[in-house]
């Protein structure tokens, strides 16, 4: 730090009175209170706030001088300072340029030095690479062409070697052949012989089998048709009792009273399985001007114009003969008889 700098001047000098008062502070806080000093306290009070005041108008003027003579030495200092840089730079910046161009001219020298130099050994280089290539050629023409005859020699003695080995092979072969002909001859032999036993035994055998199914199977089969014959001639026997009750039944209806009264009994007794009593009745006049009554009527829903029940009539009594008869005529195709005995049997139903 530098006193002599009139900077810090103020700052000494209200330090140097501070310190006074506080000395005279302390002295006058250690001496006894009397009313005396109490007078001359006020007026060192007094007396000390003028001077703080004269001092610190002092102190502000002091510093405002020093402050501008600061800046003022300051400014000249950056100047100097910046001038002195300015100087510098342009000193350093003529000095870069003359290094600048003198690299350049030793560039340019070293470059035409080293193009010489190099157009030079090229030339060099690329002759002495024609001359070695030149007998490279010339020896590998010299080791293709004993290669060439090395190859031919080694042909022309395969080719020997290997028309012998081809008829020694070939003479082998045939031997080989030959042998297992006969080995296969005599194989073949000894199978077709062995086949021929397997095939002789084989067929008494299937023979033997085949007689013994066939005679099973045919007496089985023939004892099934002596049953179902039994069973027929059974059949034929019930049959037979049946056509004769049939023609039994047949005379028996015969008469037209017996198969009125058998035909009324089985209407009677249909009529009572579908119907109510009250639905149905027997012996009804169905018309009131006759005194003639069917076997049975049905009762429908509704009555007459006269308040009278209406009746659906059923008669058992059917006239076979007259139908028999018109049968008999359409199978004739006898159309005459046909209409006549339709006629009747329409006559006989109304």
């Amino acid at each position: 730090m530098d006193l002599s700098n009139p900077v810090w001047l103020p700052w000494l000098a209200l330090a140097a009175l501070l310190l006074n008062l506080l000395l005279l502070l302390a002295l006058l806080l250690r001496r006894p209170r009397r009313p005396a000093d109490v007078a001359a306290r006020d007026e060192v009070r007094q007396w000390l706030d003028q001077q703080g005041e004269r001092l610190e108008r002092g102190l502000r003027q002091e510093m405002v001088e020093g402050a501008r003579s600061g800046r003022q030495e300051l400014a000249q200092a950056l100047a100097s300072f910046q001038s002195a840089v300015t100087a510098q730079g342009a000193e350093a910046v003529r000095t870069q340029n003359a290094q600048v161009d003198a690299l350049a001219m030793q560039l340019t020298q070293l470059r035409g030095t080293l193009g010489d130099t190099l157009v030079g050994q090229l030339q060099q280089l690329a002759l002495t690479m024609t001359q070695q290539a030149q007998e490279a050629t010339r020896t590998q023409n010299a080791q293709i062409d004993a290669f060439a005859q090395q190859l031919a020699h080694l042909r022309g003695s395969l080719s020997e070697t290997l028309t012998q080995q081809l008829q020694q092979l070939s003479e082998a072969n045939a031997r080989r052949v030959q042998e297992m002909r006969a080995t296969l001859e005599q194989q073949i032999g000894a199978l077709q012989a062995a086949n021929s036993a397997k095939l002789d035994e084989m067929r008494q055998t299937v023979d033997e089998k085949l007689h013994a199914t066939l005679e099973q199977r045919l007496g089985e089969r023939f004892k099934q048709v002596a049953e179902r014959l039994e069973q027929v001639h059974k059949g034929l026997g019930e049959m037979q009792t049946l056509a004769q009750g049939v023609g039994d039944l047949k005379h028996l209806l015969a008469n037209v009273k017996t198969r009125g009264t058998f035909g009324e009994a089985q209407l009677g007794q249909l009529l009572e399985q579908v119907f109510a009593p009250e639905q149905y009745a027997a012996q009804v006049a169905t018309r009131p001007d006759t005194r003639h009554a069917v076997d049975f009527a049905i009762r429908l829903p509704g009555r007459g114009d006269d308040g009278a029940p209406l009746w659906l009539p059923i008669d058992a009594k059917f006239p076979i003969e007259d139908y028999q008869r018109l049968l008999d005529a359409q199978q004739r195709a006898d159309a005459g008889a046909a209409e006549a005995a339709g006629k009747a049997l329409e006559a006989r139903i109304r």
